[in-house]
């Protein structure tokens, strides 16, 4: 591996509330647990420091927010083993589920293991480290082309962490695989390029005429917090575009980033940049039933 290794723990951030109850059955479709060390440790070397992320820290953050439901992404320091993350998922008593990591050589009896422990989809990442190396532990698109067949057979979904040009570039043979595709952080679009940028316009405009999702998850690819003023057109376009398409995702615990972003304080932007109750409880609720499986709030108040 090139780059710097990291060592240590760090203390996983807090949250605040936001200033309106969420929905019942809301969801958090982007987050993460790590640990406990002293059962699941890291499997690869970390670029950062390990955050003390346990699901009891993360069954406070979720309290604290009033999610009823998560979706936990597979962290990359351990690798294709996610051990930790079913752990987490059965202990949650069907509140969060769960995106895995996985190579061509897995078994079709893994797959069907892990779905029913709760994996509801595998990762593949063409980001880089801020080195520009890949990240330990990450698989590229190359991988998920040769597995989505086996994918569709298990009811898995890709989710995709790229930057907007690869997407670009990508998504046209991408979307022909069959499988339903996630993507990170509004697209990773490119700020100083404008929600014009035409490489986001592409991604947009597949909306609604593919199995696409897109997370409106403001930190990583927007520096400017805790307003994410740069993020807004970003976020309008695709609501405006089809809001039936969309997530809402915090990226807890925020590794590499500091100061950490407060999911409550982007909770609230959200709230207020949608203005719309239908369109809120759209995006919070409905939308994560229908791709993840949840029961949505209707069904919940019966």
């Amino acid at each position: 591996m090139r780059g710097a290794i990291v060592a240590g723990t760090v203390a996983a951030p807090p949250s605040s509330p936001p200033r309106r109850p969420l929905p019942p059955g809301a969801v958090d479709v982007h987050s993460h647990v790590f640990g406990p060390f002293d059962r699941f440790p890291p499997l690869q070397p970390s670029v950062y420091p390990l955050p003390d992320a346990s699901p009891g820290a993360h069954a406070q953050f979720r309290a604290t927010l009033g999610t009823t439901h998560g979706i936990l992404t597979q962290p990359a320091p351990y690798g294709e083993h996610p051990s930790a993350m079913p752990t987490a998922t059965a202990d949650a008593e069907g509140a969060l589920r769960g995106v895995a990591v996985a190579d061509a050589s897995i078994s079709d009896h893994e797959l069907a293991r892990w779905a029913a422990a709760g994996i509801v989809g595998l990762r593949f990442v063409e980001m880089r480290a801020p080195g520009g190396e890949r990240y330990p532990g990450s698989l590229g698109f190359e991988v998920l082309e040769a597995l989505a067949p086996r994918m569709a057979e298990h009811g898995l979904h890709a989710q995709l962490w790229a930057g907007i040009d690869q997407y670009a570039a990508a998504l046209p043979r991408l979307t022909q695989l069959g499988v339903p595709l996630v993507l990170d952080h509004l697209a990773s679009p490119i700020t100083a390029r404008g929600a014009g940028d035409p490489a986001f316009r592409a991604v947009v405009d597949r909306l609604g005429d593919a199995d696409l999702w897109i997370k409106l998850t403001l930190c990583r690819c927007f520096d400017a917090g805790p307003d994410y003023a740069a993020a807004r057109p970003f976020h309008d376009t695709l609501v405006v575009k089809d809001p039936s398409r969309l997530l809402w995702g915090s990226d807890w615990p925020y590794v590499r980033l500091d100061p950490a972003p407060d999911a409550g304080a982007m909770l609230d932007l959200f709230d207020d940049w949608t203005d719309d109750e239908a369109v809120r409880d759209t995006i919070l609720v409905h939308n994560p039933a229908r791709l993840y499986g949840f029961v949505a709030a209707k069904e919940m108040t019966r």
